[in-house]
């Protein structure tokens, strides 16, 4: 007890005395700088590496390009990724099909009676005859070029996708900026028309028409704002995020692309994503009729071991070959299955190849069309609308025409630069359908990523 006592009072006074305090003050700092520092190398550093690593990308307040978008797009979106799982998966099928049968240990015992029982001991080795080990790595060498050939396609229909959605995006930007003007005009006209009534120079049944057309452009404006939404909505699902970081896109909707020629065209057809895939199936198949036609080849089994007989005490040396007789089963079946699919693929390509011919004249001639159509509207249906809107306007301000006429050139204008816009959108569209069917980068400068 008195022991206890000392050993107490003796801690005490070791804490009190001002080199304990100074000691212990000095390591507890030290821990304190070490622990920080650790922490932060360990877990601080990383964070910080990966928010500069997701901040590299689009910086918020930046504007985001087409071609920010679709490496956005490439990177984050689900489907994407999913493929590219497949693709590394298909690895492991070729890694299978090098494998080589496993040896086989066997142990046999005769008469369970110590004096006469006898035990073998037996390794048998299977060897693959007829190429069969060839044949299965090249199988699954096609299957790997028809995974890679797949995340190619969905890479291409996923950037269509993207400048597709960019360009609507735009559209629906400038729609919403067209919903605004005409609202800030109705709102003015509405101004005007109280003006004039109270002035006593119109009836007050002018001024009721004003408020309910300032309300039906009110909205068109909401919903001018609701398609924004969905256009953003739809851009920001190719990217697999609910929202973004940029604010606002970089470009025009009225940066047009260009019209290829169908010659121009034709020759990149047996390179495009859809046409390589249906080729690659045909090979695909083909490696796998081989496979079968190399299982008709029976296999050869070696089989070397010892046998111990307790009753002559002697060691025996045992040896032999084991080979399967094809008398019923020859493989015939899956042979003539293997056969008929690459007949069925064959024919897969050919009717590949007359889809995508046919698919890309009409795209090519949908772009043309709606092209020739903007350039209609922009050159002689949007001028003569704005300029007949713009005199009505004058022209009631002076009291040379009724509100009527105002309303019916203001409703023309903006009808038509709308159909402007929707016909714009229409031209990116059609666009992106030639870039998907032909691959991304098959057609350069089709996709205006440029502006």
């Amino acid at each position: 007890m008195f022991k206890g006592l000392y050993l107490q009072e003796t801690r005490r006074a070791w804490r009190g005395h001002p080199k304990f305090r100074l000691a212990a003050g000095a390591a507890a700092i030290l821990l304190t700088a070490s622990g920080g520092a650790l922490a932060q190398g360990v877990s601080q550093r990383p964070a910080a590496e990966e928010r500069s690593a997701q901040t590299a990308a689009v910086l918020p307040g930046e504007p985001l390009s087409l071609v920010q978008a679709i490496e956005l797009a490439l990177e984050g979106n689900p489907e994407v990724a999913a493929a590219t799982r497949q693709f590394e998966a298909t690895e492991g099928q070729v890694l299978q099909g090098r494998s080589r049968p496993n040896p086989e240990l066997a142990y046999s015992l005769e008469d369970a009676r110590s004096q006469t029982r006898t035990q073998s001991w037996q390794l048998n080795l299977p060897v693959e005859l007829g190429g069969k080990r060839a044949a299965r790595t090249k199988a699954a060498e096609k299957s790997r070029e028809q995974a890679q050939a797949q995340l190619a396609e969905l890479k291409a229909t996923v950037r269509a996708n993207v400048a597709a959605a960019y360009f609507d995006v735009l559209t629906a930007q400038e729609r919403l900026a067209l919903a605004r003007d005409s609202a800030a005009l109705a709102k003015s006209s509405t101004d005007t028309v109280a003006k004039r009534v109270a002035a006593g120079k119109v009836s007050p049944v002018e001024e009721s028409k004003a408020r309910v057309a300032e309300a039906g452009v009110r909205v068109e404006l909401a919903q001018a704002a609701s398609e924004q939404r969905n256009a953003l909505s739809r851009l920001f699902a190719l990217f697999g995020r609910i929202d973004a970081p940029f604010t606002f896109l970089e470009g025009k909707a009225e940066s047009l692309p260009s019209v290829p020629s169908i010659a121009d065209l034709q020759p990149l057809i047996s390179s495009s994503p859809g046409v390589v895939l249906a080729r690659i199936e045909v090979d695909r198949r083909k490696a796998l009729t081989d496979l079968e036609q190399s299982k008709r080849v029976p296999d050869v089994t070696v089989s070397v071991g010892m046998q111990r007989s307790n009753e002559t005490q002697r060691n025996v040396l045992l040896f032999g070959v084991s080979v399967p007789l094809p008398v019923f089963d020859r493989n015939q079946g899956n042979l003539l299955e293997a056969l008929k699919l690459e007949d069925k693929a064959r024919d897969e390509l050919q009717a590949a190849t007359v889809r995508l011919h046919s698919e890309v004249a009409q795209a090519r001639e949908r772009l043309s069309t709606i092209i020739a159509e903007v350039q209609s509207l922009k050159q002689d249906v949007l001028p003569g609308a704005k300029s007949a809107y713009d005199a009505a306007t004058i022209g009631f301000e002076n009291g040379k025409f009724n509100f009527l006429e105002v309303l019916d050139a203001q409703r023309t204008y903006f009808t038509a630069k709308s159909q402007y816009l929707k016909a714009l959108g229409e031209a990116h569209r059609a666009a992106a359908d030639i870039d998907r069917l032909l691959g991304a980068s098959m057609v350069s400068g089709l996709i205006a990523t440029q502006h």
